[in-house]
This record gives C-alpha cells, sequence and structure tokens, in this order.
C-alpha cells in the first residue's frame, strides 16, 4: 500500500431501541477509518494522482473492515457513504482526490454492485473532528428510509500534516422509517436512483 497509515479505527453502531420502541431486528452501521499522512501537506502539486491510487487503495481496505465489522457478506450490505477530513496543513483538494476517481470501484467489488453514487463529504478541520459520513442506499439513491448519516471521531487525528478517511456500510436503514417513498422491495438497482 502506498499509504502511510498511522491508524485504523473500526466502529459499529446497533440501535435496538428508538422512541420507546423496540428495533427490531436492530439497525447496524458500521465505519471503517484509516488516518494517513498526507504526502502534500503545506504544499500546492498540481498532481494529485499519488493520492487518487491511495483512494483506491482505501476503499478496498476500509470498506473490507467495514463488513467484516457487520459481520456480513458484502452483497448483504444495503447502504454505503464516504468522507474525509484533512489537517490544517491539507486542501480539501486532497480529501477530493482521495474520495471521488477511484475509491468507489473497488468499495462496489467489495459490496457486490453499488448502482447508485457514493454519498460523501469533507472538510479540513484538526484532531478530534466529528466526520459526517452520509449514507445513502447502495444500488437505489431514491430509497428514503436509507437517508442516514454517522458520526464518527477519532481524539487524535487528524493532526496537521494527515487525512483521515471514513467508509461506512449498513446492514439496514434508518431505525422505524415512516416517511414514504421508494421501499427495498421495490427496488430494480439499474440507473442507481430507483
Amino acid at each position: 500500500m502506498s499509504a502511510i497509515i498511522r491508524k485504523i479505527v473500526t466502529v459499529v453502531e446497533e440501535t435496538q431501541m428508538e422512541m420507546d420502541r423496540q428495533v427490531s431486528p436492530p439497525t447496524r452501521r458500521a465505519a471503517a477509518i484509516a488516518v494517513i499522512e498526507n504526502p502534500f501537506a503545506g504544499k500546492y502539486v498540481e498532481d494529485l494522482s499519488p493520492l487518487i491510487a491511495i483512494g483506491e487503495e482505501l476503499g478496498e481496505l476500509l470498506s473490507k473492515r467495514a463488513v467484516a465489522a457487520l459481520g456480513i457478506d458484502g452483497a448483504k450490505a444495503h447502504s454505503y457513504g464516504k468522507a474525509a477530513a484533512v489537517g490544517e496543513n491539507g486542501e480539501l483538494e486532497h480529501a477530493a482526490a482521495i474520495l471521488h476517481p477511484k475509491m468507489g470501484a473497488p468499495v462496489r467489488k467489495v459490496l457486490g454492485k453499488g448502482a447508485a453514487l457514493i454519498p460523501s463529504s469533507k472538510k479540513r478541520s484538526g484532531p478530534g473532528t466529528t466526520l459526517d459520513i452520509p449514507l445513502g442506499h447502495k444500488d437505489a439513491a431514491f430509497v428514503r428510509s436509507h437517508f442516514d448519516g454517522m458520526e464518527v471521531q477519532i481524539n487524535d487525528a487528524p493532526r496537521a500534516n494527515e487525512i483521515m478517511v471514513a467508509v461506512a456500510v449498513t446492514d439496514s436503514g434508518r431505525p422505524l422509517p415512516r416517511v414514504g417513498g421508494l421501499t427495498v422491495a421495490e427496488i430494480k438497482g439499474e440507473d442507481g436512483l430507483k
């Protein structure tokens, strides 16, 4: 791997109760987060292809870890999302280089499909920042029950010359969804929308 990784953190969240109601089966989501060295911290670089390659590597590594944390086969995953935070000596384009050009293909491969765009967010911040990872159904963006997000945090990341990169995966939608729209049973999964 070309990324210099300081640490990897995996988080699993399981919701069993919501508004005094049992959630059965519980909704679960997992995020795998890597804290990596930013090779371009503190300088402008025109060619960001090394970060694009790192994004491809991290897409596979982090999605495999998130799926393993849920204890499911990748094809059973429902939703996905990705996010990155660059430290103060980085720029948003560093996060974009990791998240956008090549990260998606290996994530989709681990999950067995993924017709929908992978929701993403990026920001510049310091240690202890919160990453809000947007989530959406992997095969149909219009499934409202899966419009969600997962918040993760690492107390000492990102440092000034680091990038914190996360991939989140779920085995379900929100707990107790009831705002209508396309249901999971109605998904065609052909165009990434419905």
